[in-house]
């Protein structure tokens, strides 16, 4: 074999291989020596993920009507397949921009748009927000005495696929679903959140949206309420909702830092005074833990 001088060298494309977190594409120079090995050198160049945004926000601002606006101005895109948590105090608008999302009728929307996967969603109803694969998971999910488990599921699947899907077809994707989670087939019969503990409440949640198949949820202090154990099982149930469904954006809405034990993020942002006022990675979660959320206050009257 004869052998190329030291000086020989050849730039290639590099395509990441399956299961890279980052999805970095970039180039590859390979240097052959005087010896004959070859040397690889990755350049610096980097290109922007390939995901498109499942949800852009865009200098929202949205009250209550006719009183002073509590989302000042929110802008937040997540793509698709990404986790983005919104930590904040209490009173914050955390919960307001979660129902303001959904097109809650207690909140009325001054300015800004909301876009969902490429749609101008500002002016839809909750039900077509819904339909088109918006979820939210409430903090203090509702009860329903008279309406069980199944029940609700059939009309809500029927609704998001667009036809009426039978008992059968419901029950059996309801079982299987149950299984994976560990949760007790009697769950199915149930009232709808009628006596559940809360742990129970926020199973139901994880199971509806299992089978709602969205593009996007929204999880409204999905932690609150719930001791070590149940936060572990219900964190658990979302990341095989995620694996199932790797597409999927999550806006992951909390107080604290220790769901972020069992989901990883990759945006955290503190939302403070009804904007975010910083984003980063898990060293902003750790700076709030060790600081609380005054050493965020400051930014909260910038404009």
């Amino acid at each position: 074999m004869q052998k190329a001088g030291p000086s020989t060298s050849v730039t290639v494309p590099l395509v990441p291989s399956d299961g890279l977190a980052d999805d970095v594409h970039g180039l590859v120079t390979a240097s052959q020596d005087s010896n004959g090995n070859f040397h690889y050198r990755r350049s610096g160049i980097r290109m922007k993920t390939m995901s498109e945004p499942v949800l852009v926000i865009e200098d929202l601002q949205a009250g209550t009507g006719g009183a002073a606006p509590i989302l000042r101005g929110v802008s937040l895109t997540v793509a698709a397949g990404e986790v983005h948590v919104l930590m904040g105090p209490n009173g914050s608008g955390k919960s307001t921009l979660a129902k303001t999302l959904l097109a809650s009728p207690n909140y009325e929307v001054t300015s800004g748009r909301v876009l969902f996967k490429g749609e101008d969603i500002t002016a839809l109803s909750t039900e077509e927000r819904a339909q088109r694969g918006l979820f939210l998971g409430f903090q203090h999910p509702e009860e329903f005495a008279g309406v069980t488990v199944l029940n609700f599921l059939r009309q809500a699947m029927s609704a998001r696929k667009g036809f009426d899907m039978s008992v059968l077809e419901v029950r059996l994707a309801l079982m299987d679903w149950m299984k994976r989670l560990s949760v007790d087939p009697k769950f199915m019969d149930r009232y709808l959140n009628d006596g559940f503990s809360g742990g129970e409440k926020k199973r139901s949640e994880v199971l509806q949206l299992a089978l709602l198949e969205p593009d996007m949820a929204i999880l409204d202090e999905t932690d609150s309420g719930l001791d070590i154990d149940a936060l572990r099982v219900v964190s658990e149930g979302i990341n095989e909702v995620r694996r199932e469904r790797p597409e999927m954006g999550v806006l992951l809405i909390t107080h604290y830092q220790r769901i972020l034990r069992y989901l990883t993020p990759d945006v955290v942002h503190i939302f403070v005074g009804g904007r975010i006022v910083e984003s980063g990675g898990l060293e902003i979660a750790e700076r709030l833990e060790g600081e609380g959320y005054e050493a965020f206050r400051g930014a909260e009257v910038s404009p």
